[in-house]
């Protein structure tokens, strides 16, 4: 079937990046972007760090403005989806297409406070709040202690508040293993940072607005402000009902497509595995990559090159800036191929049969190209396997 008109559903950098590889693909039909955002898109990197500080204004997290001739339509939320008749539901009206890319992102987890009033940062009316917030706030509770977690408790003792880190394990250790989580968590000790490690569940306590966290024994710590940084949910709500596999995210091949006309990519996007698993690669760099494959996929089908997650992703805490090659986790031992962990810049390589699956770099200049290329992608994929 031709495609005439292709709707991209979604205001996220995966959003733009779709409308723009098809222009550059040779696309000539109408490109129709809906976005529930009020603002154009926007990078969301400096949300916890620079943004959050004070340091970096709102316009300048713009992103470079879509072309003229793709159709951008702000405020504007996908409702429902017909894949028969080929409609986008909006509260403004349906909107056909021949070719849709979903990439609605994915929203905040929430702890589960019984009354609401959750603060969590996730896009740029949350990071506004909570700037808002701080400004009068004297200690902050962080819950969570991933990247995210961990970004906003280093700017918050940046900003001179009194800061404690609560998380059923400790911080960073399942995603960077014992040995650099080690070293991030001794950095945020020594900027005084104090790190609860919760034996069970996190509950939320006080008003609407929580004002503390209950933990084993009853221990309640409190703190004028309360973050909760647990991760995230994917978009799929207004998907219900379509047809679409939906499990965790909006189920996708190895090109990134949902139906033959149809693909999904970023944080909403489930993909398939070699070996049948299915996971979703909430990053930054997957989100762009992932959306420039589908795009070419929507136009070429299976003649475009099937997607390949480079799995890298980067943090900057504590005044370490971590950049990391590979599958996420806590196995094996690394080798430290340069420098020292204990006084940075440091390069450390996860091994398997003598090639390396997983690299982190520590406060290391190497570009990340290069870094990509010191993890084989077909290796670190059968890690993950």
């Amino acid at each position: 079937m031709k495609l005439n008109r292709i709707v991209v559903v979604g205001g996220s950098i995966a959003a733009l990046t779709a409308a723009e590889t098809l222009r550059i693909e040779g696309f000539d039909g109408s490109i129709t972007v809906l976005s529930d955002e009020k603002v154009p898109p926007y990078t969301r990197v400096p949300l916890s760090k620079s943004a959050l500080a004070g340091r970096e204004l709102e316009d300048d997290l713009t992103l470079p403005a879509m072309s003229d001739d793709v159709d951008l339509r702000l405020h504007t939320r996908a409702e429902g989806l017909d894949v028969h008749r080929r409609l986008v539901h909006t509260k403004e009206g349906s909107v056909p297409f021949d070719g849709l890319v979903i990439a609605t992102g994915a929203r905040a987890r929430t702890v589960g406070h019984r009354r609401g009033g959750e603060r969590v940062l996730r896009d740029i009316e949350h990071s506004r709040s909570l700037r808002a917030d701080l400004a009068t706030a004297s200690s902050v509770l962080v819950v969570g202690g991933g990247f995210l977690g961990m970004e906003i408790a280093s700017t918050c003792r940046e900003l001179g508040k009194d800061v404690t880190v609560v998380d059923r394990e400790p911080p960073l250790e399942r995603l960077l293993g014992p040995l650099v989580g080690a070293r991030i968590r001794d950095a945020a000790r020594m900027a005084g940072v104090r790190i609860r490690v919760a034996a069970g569940d996190v509950e939320l306590v006080g008003g609407k607005t929580p004002s503390g966290a209950r933990i084993a024994n009853d221990e309640v710590l409190e703190a004028d402000m309360v973050v909760s940084a647990v991760g995230d949910l994917p978009n799929i709500e207004w998907l219900l009902g379509s047809g679409l596999r939906l499990n965790g995210g909006v189920h996708v091949d190895a090109w990134c497509r949902a139906r033959p006309n149809i693909v999904a990519a970023g944080d909403v996007a489930v993909q398939a595995g070699p070996d049948g698993s299915s996971r979703r690669t909430p990053s930054w760099t997957n989100a762009i990559e992932q959306a420039r494959a589908a795009a070419q996929a929507l136009l070429r089908a299976e003649n475009a090159a099937p997607y390949r997650p480079s799995h890298y992703y980067w943090t900057e805490q504590f005044g370490l800036d971590v950049k990391m090659v590979g599958p996420p986790g806590s196995d094996g031992t690394p080798t430290i191929s340069e420098g020292s962990l204990d006084c940075p810049p440091a390069l450390l390589e996860w091994h398997t049969s003598g090639t390396a699956y997983r690299v982190v770099a520590l406060n290391h200049g190497i570009r990340p190209a290069k870094l990509k290329r010191l993890v084989p992608a077909h290796h670190s994929r059968s890690v993950l396997r």
